[in-house]
């Protein structure tokens, strides 16, 4: 092939990224909001203009503007000795991994709390025996900033978010251990003022918001809190399983029983207890390590993140619906492997940007 041909090639191939370049910036960033958030890692790529643009809050503000926000799943692996986040594809093709490494966002210390509010994610760590860390990501531009410590040393073990308020859980000393629960308003960027008393019994494992309430769960017993009545009850109907790493989805909370191999669904308005139909040849394959299992609303479906034989952490996205006289069937509709490593899966958060 001739020089002249090549570059004559080269100038054509180039002519439709400089068309849209050459547009104004308000115009640039209307037609690139309309298209999925999924794709921005591969926009990033084109030129450092669509980078730029792809990573400002300018475009997800017109995103909102045009009803083009989306639900996207972030996957947080723990890898030897620091944490990492991904976002989970909507779609896998030609052999890609669905997990995507977020590469701005830097490495992490262990044992992390994460919460999703809005489009950010809040973690909260315990730097030393006198200082707790706390950053906050923006899930537009995926960069980090620090946000208020808490006001007292606690070491934050369970959190819920409720109408843009974080309700956080944890352990500090006084004269002896015991539990508070601190505030954070998302809105304000502020901590509450005081500390809440939390009922005395054992470590807090669970936890997940329901109809405006919080429920979490020790090793022992479940508790429920109802921030207009700062109050505290045990419940002993939620109390009848051991759940764990659970969601709610339409005020329904659902759990992967590892043990028994079944996926649970309370009620709360009901009270009552079931295992979820039709998932009977899904559960089966799932392994006994409920540390690696967790249930997570995913824009109105269920995302079951589970362990199987080797290593392996897999995901399946099931539909729900409640049939005639109550029951409850799950449908999967993808189930896609994700990794296979000696990482231990942390946390799966549903976010919308």
């Amino acid at each position: 092939m001739s020089s002249s041909t090549t570059m004559a090639k080269e100038e054509q191939s180039s002519k439709p990224l400089s068309l849209i370049t050459s547009l104004p910036q308000d115009v640039i960033v209307d037609i690139l909001a309309r298209i999925s958030r999924f794709d921005y890692p591969t926009l990033s790529l084109v030129c450092k203009h669509f980078q730029s643009i792809v990573t400002s809050p300018e475009i997800f503000t017109r995103r909102a503007l045009l009803g083009r926000t989306e639900h996207c799943l972030y996957v947080v692996l723990c890898l030897q000795n620091h944490t990492r986040i991904y976002i989970l594809r909507k779609n896998k093709t030609n052999g890609d991994t669905p997990l995507v490494l977020i590469p701005s966002l830097p490495a992490m210390p262990l044992y992390l709390n994460f919460v999703a509010a809005g489009s950010r994610i809040y973690a909260f760590a315990r730097k030393s025996d006198y200082e707790m860390m706390t950053l906050s990501i923006d899930c537009g531009s995926h960069s980090v900033q620090p946000f208020p410590s808490i006001p007292t040393h606690l070491n934050l073990i369970v959190a819920g978010v409720i109408e843009g308020r974080i309700y956080g859980v944890g352990c500090r000393f006084s004269e002896e251990w015991e539990k508070v629960m601190v505030v954070f308003d998302t809105k304000t960027q502020v901590w509450e003022p005081g500390m809440i008393s939390v009922m005395k019994e054992g470590f807090m494992c669970g936890c997940v918001v329901m109809a405006d309430k919080m429920y979490t769960r020790d090793y022992a017993n479940s508790f429920v809190y109802d921030p207009k009545e700062n109050k505290w009850e045990k419940d002993e109907m939620l109390n009848l399983h051991k759940w764990e790493n659970a969601c709610v989805v339409d005020d329904v909370l659902y759990y992967l029983d590892c043990n028994e191999k079944e996926l649970r669904a309370y009620d709360g308005k009901r009270r009552c207890w079931q295992v979820v139909k039709g998932l009977e040849a899904l559960l089966p394959e799932t392994r006994r390590r409920k540390e690696w299992s967790q249930t997570v609303n995913y824009d109105g479906k269920l995302a079951l993140f589970y362990p199987k034989e080797n290593c392996e952490i897999w995901c399946a996205e099931i539909s729900l619906e409640t049939r005639q006289g109550g029951e409850i069937w799950g449908t999967v509709e993808c189930c896609r492997h994700l990794v296979t490593s000696q990482s231990c899966f942390m946390k799966a958060l549903d976010v919308v940007v």
